[in-house]
């Protein structure tokens, strides 16, 4: 057995182990479309190895030589799909299109000269290039990119160069061989493996470490969010609020907690059914959403409550965002309810005092939602500013700035 023989076996192998690998990734998260794609590209590296291992057998060198390029085509094709599923970029399926039948006939056409001239090499690997070329750009076009994308970039990239140089890398070892059934001999072939093997194990554990790490990332989302309302649940929110009261204490700027709780909940309940009452707590939410900026955290802390960290804001400019809160939602028709069926909220909010953990913020603000609800409902009350002083405060000052 030949050197070449045996890294295209080895090849084989660990495209098999990586299709295996997607595959199961994809089978865990159905959702990821990019995974299934990948392992479909790996599946199609595999029968383009054993397409090298088989052509000696062939009796057709053409037949032989065409099952192998269109294999690792389909291969390098899958991969594109699949990273513009994975980066959301819009799939370049007319670019592809062209580029599989275009090199699919060039290639059929290129037979006699493709293993004995430079011309010749180069066109049968310029469609491997193309290809590459796609997967790398789209990792550029992709809005999101952290170091393990741009690396994946790299090897792309450095992959793409390596088909270019190939001709050049023949012609320095001797060359291709006469006929496809010569190359598994060749001492070119056992270089193009190798060194085709070293980029497709870099390629392959960029992807898989991407995935996971977008995975891990996905798990980690949906065990800290509300699945009824989309909003952080209690777990997130603590994790996060913690880490914006730390930053808060360093800068020095303000921050408010909003607490807040849906009037006369269970009555909703009673009289409208679980249904609809999950359809209010929605409404709710999407309500928060509206008027939240990207650093807010907001969340549906259990039941009907909600909770709404404020950072950078004072009491004053957080009890504008409870009563814009509180107005939108009095007045918001809800989907599935009677059109003139209208709901209430009651809010507390306090202001984070020196020395405070999140504990004692969300205890004042608590109790400032007690009075809120004691005072009539669908109002907002306030939690005094300074430490020792206990009575509630209530402003009714006009809306304005980024809540009016």
């Amino acid at each position: 057995m030949s050197g070449a023989y045996f890294i295209l076996i080895i090849n084989m192998t660990v495209a098999g182990l990586f299709a295996i690998a997607f595959l199961g990734i994809a089978v865990y998260e159905k959702t990821y479309i990019s995974a299934r794609l990948f392992a479909l590209a790996f599946i199609f590296a595999m029968m383009n190895f054993g397409a090298e291992l088989l052509v000696p057998s062939i009796g057709n060198p053409k037949l032989g030589y065409m099952l192998a390029f269109s294999t690792f085509l389909c291969a390098l094709v899958c991969a594109v799909v699949g990273m513009a599923y994975k980066y959301a970029v819009r799939v370049p399926w007319a670019g592809l299109t062209i580029l599989f039948v275009a090199s699919l006939a060039m290639v059929y056409a290129i037979y006699d000269i493709a293993r004995v001239t430079l011309t010749g090499m180069l066109l049968y690997q310029l469609p491997y290039f193309v290809a590459l070329c796609f997967s790398s750009y789209i990792i550029l076009k992709s809005r999101v990119r952290g170091v393990a994308d741009m690396l994946l970039f790299a090897v792309l990239f450095a992959s793409a160069g390596h088909f270019l140089l190939k001709p050049f890398i023949a012609i320095a070892s001797g060359g291709m061989g006469q006929d496809p059934q010569d190359y598994v001999h060749t001492q070119y072939a056992l270089l193009s493996q190798t060194i085709g093997a070293a980029l497709s194990v870099a390629n392959g554990l960029l992807m898989l470490v991407i995935l996971t790490r977008d995975l891990m990332a996905d798990m980690s989302s949906r065990s800290e969010t509300d699945m009824l309302s989309r909003l952080l649940n209690r777990r997130g929110f603590e994790v996060r609020s913690d880490a914006a009261i730390g930053q808060a204490k360093r800068t020095g700027l303000p921050l408010s907690l909003i607490a807040c709780d849906l009037d006369y909940f269970k009555t909703i309940n009673d009289g409208y059914g679980h249904e609809l009452g999950d359809q209010v707590i929605r409404a709710f939410a999407a309500g928060l959403r509206d008027i939240a900026s990207d650093r807010d955290v907001v969340a549906r802390i259990g039941g009907e409550e909600f909770a709404i960290l404020l950072p950078g804001m004072g009491i004053q400019t957080a009890r504008l965002f409870a009563e814009k809160a509180r107005s939108n939602f009095s007045s918001r028709p809800i989907a599935g309810l009677p059109a003139e069926s209208r709901f209430t909220a009651s809010f507390g909010v306090a202001e984070l005092r020196d020395g405070d953990a999140l504990s004692d913020l969300m205890r004042r603000a608590d109790n400032a939602l007690y009075e809120a609800k004691k005072n009539g409902r669908n109002c907002v009350r306030l939690a005094p500013p300074r430490a020792g002083e206990d009575k509630i405060i209530e402003l009714r000052l006009p809306l304005g700035g980024r809540f009016g």
